[in-house]
């Protein structure tokens, strides 16, 4: 990564740590903050609701004090007057006090009267607790009829909840004893519930008790705040769950203020950091991006008779200035080193191959020579004129038996010439075989050998992409099997095989090409094949392009052979790849059932021990 890149994305990351640390204050403190404010907004909602029941309760303890105070009440617990009953105990009665039952018990419980009316239906209550003829043993109030103290509370009956409000029978001046009591209830209406929360401003409900939740809790939604309370009936028992609908205005607004807030300061931040970036390219990072690409191009020996020229005069223009002067230097120390390395170079191989030659050339010469000698020393002429003269017809005997004695001693001696020459020649001939192989030996010197290094497939596999033809990639969908990262770290020539793996991408994309698909796919495996001591590395390249005929099976690795348009296609490649492997000690073979069913090339290479570098 270029500095300037990396000066940028250090700024950049303060300025992002700066976002995340406001962020994590907006996230950890302020909004926090106001769900905590709208918290206890609703907590103080819900306490206004309990004091808005508190108050109604209390509005039936007020009547009913009077009509447990009243004389005529008092006397009328003693004699039963139906009178007291029917001037008192009346729809209109219960309509002045806002009631829908009052009822007077004794201080044995029993009911003495009692009206209950239900004015949204204008039919009778028909309380379920008052079935009897008295309140049932366990009903809480039985222990307040000879207290002479006011009660108040919830009723579950048959008709709902009912308010209640209970106060002792007295003589009208407050004194007792008590004679019984008399109860006021209202039922807890929808109509009641609102007219609770509008007393208490607040969006009020009411629930069932449950007993899965915990009776007083908070819920927030992402508009809400909740807050549940339970309340419980004279027996001690929930009766119902009141709930609390508390708008979160004061999130959205502190949400919105933050919102404006960070936009702000990520504006902000832009600017700041957009004024950074242009005066440190000004300042710094192009002069110093001027410096680097010119020492790049030093570097890759392009031409070292260029100069900078740099102006400043600040670090880097000196950094300039002394970089000119080294370039200079090593130009010049550079044209003398190639000049010697050249020559010393030179020498040294001609002094190994001279050497070598050298050696092998001096039995050749001694050889030569000494057949030389005995060649010459034949006796090649006398023979021919002894031929000719014994081809004559005017010949003596005895002179014709001189000269055949003297033909086949001759011959004797030339066959012996003959026979040493042989071995002269054979001699020469191991001498020349050396010769040839120090000049072979000499050859491979100057070839580089294949370089092996450890790579993985997948990493391999993308860098023959990289030279893959675009018009190659575009037609396929390249599937890299899992197998190819189990495989692991292989020890390979990673050149040869990033070619040959090319190679079969490229075969793989015509092959797609032909079958008239518009993208194909290739898939590639790779597993190990252990045999003896051998490991050697399979891999499989497998494409549902047009596919090969079985009699084309083992052509499509000869030279100069292909199936495709001889224009463009020289049948090279494969039979490249092919000799390439057999030199690493591989092979290459290919499989498919036919024309139209895809076909599979394959590889396997032996791999280099681990242990070796």
């Amino acid at each position: 990564m270029k500095i300037r890149w990396k000066i940028t994305a250090l700024i950049a990351a303060l300025f992002a740590v700066l976002g995340v640390a406001e962020i994590l204050v907006a996230g950890t403190i302020l909004m926090p903050s106001f769900t905590e404010l709208e918290r206890r907004d609703a907590s103080i909602a819900m306490r206004r609701i309990e004091y808005a029941l508190d108050s109604t309760l209390d509005q039936l303890a007020v009547p009913v004090m009077g009509w447990g105070n009243w004389g005529d009440a008092y006397r009328f617990m003693q004699d039963h007057n139906r009178a007291f009953v029917d001037e008192n105990l009346t729809k209109v009665g219960l309509k002045e006090l806002n009631a829908n039952a009052v009822i007077y018990v004794d201080l044995e419980g029993r009911f003495v009267a009692s009206y209950q009316f239900d004015f949204n239906s204008d039919r009778p209550l028909d309380l379920d607790f008052m079935g009897g003829e008295a309140l049932a043993p366990d009903f809480p109030w039985r222990a307040n009829l000879r207290s002479e103290r006011v009660v108040r509370g919830l009723l579950q009956t048959n008709r709902g909840i009912l308010m209640m409000a209970a106060a002792p029978v007295l003589d009208g001046f407050g004194r007792g004893p008590s004679r019984g009591m008399v109860m006021i209830g209202r039922l807890l209406t929808a109509d009641e519930i609102k007219r609770i929360g509008a007393q208490a401003q607040a969006d009020l409900a009411m629930l069932a008790p449950s007993n899965e939740h915990p009776s007083d809790r908070i819920i927030e939604t992402e508009n809400v705040t909740r807050v549940y309370h339970s309340f419980n009936d004279i027996y001690g028992r929930p009766i119902m769950t009141f709930r609390v609908n508390v708008p979160r205005s004061i999130t959205q607004r502190g949400h919105m203020a933050i919102t404006y807030a960070s936009a702000c300061l990520a504006a902000a931040a832009v600017i700041v950091l957009v004024l950074l970036v242009f005066i440190l390219n000004r300042v710094v990072l192009n002069p110093l991006a001027r410096v680097t690409h010119h020492a790049v191009e030093i570097g890759k020996g392009r031409d070292l008779t260029t100069r900078l020229d740099f102006k400043g005069h600040d670090e880097i223009g000196a950094l300039a200035h002394e970089f000119d002067r080294m370039v200079a230097s090593v130009a010049e120390s550079r044209s003398k080193l190639v000049d010697q390395s050249f020559q010393a170079g030179y020498a040294e191989l001609a002094k190994g191959v001279l050497h070598n030659l050298g050696n092998a050339m001096t039995p050749i010469g001694v050889r030569l020579s000494s057949l030389r000698d005995r060649l010459r020393s034949a006796s090649t002429e006398e023979v021919t004129l002894a031929a000719a003269e014994l081809a004559g017809h005017d010949l003596d005997p005895a002179r014709r038996a001189d000269l055949e004695e003297f033909m086949r001693l001759a011959c004797v001696e030339l066959a012996a010439t003959v026979r040493s020459a042989e071995g002269d020649v054979e001699v020469m001939s191991r001498q020349t075989s050396v010769v040839q192989a120090a000049l072979a030996e000499q050859m491979r010197a100057t070839r580089n050998e294949h370089v092996v290094e450890t790579v993985r497939l997948p990493e391999l596999l993308a860098q023959s992409l990289e030279t893959v033809p675009d018009t190659a990639r575009q037609l396929l969908a390249i599937e890299a099997d899992r197998s190819l990262a189990n495989v692991g770290p292989v020890k390979v020539a990673r050149t040869l095989l990033r070619l040959v793996l090319q190679n079969f991408i490229v075969n793989a994309a015509d092959a797609i090409r032909e079958s008239g698909k518009r993208r194909g796919t290739l898939h590639i495996t790779a597993e190990i094949v252990r045999e003896a001591d051998l490991a050697q590395l399979h891999i499989r390249c497998t494409d549902n392009g047009i596919g090969i005929s079985p009699d084309n099976l083992s052509r499509i690795f000869e030279k100069g052979y292909s199936t495709k348009s001889k224009e463009t296609h020289y049948g090279i490649g494969l039979h490249w790849c092919a000799n390439v492997i057999a030199a690493l000690g591989g092979r290459l073979w290919a499989t498919s059932e036919g024309r139209g069913y895809g076909a599979s090339l394959h590889l396997m290479v032996p791999l280099a021990d681990r242990s070796t570098s």
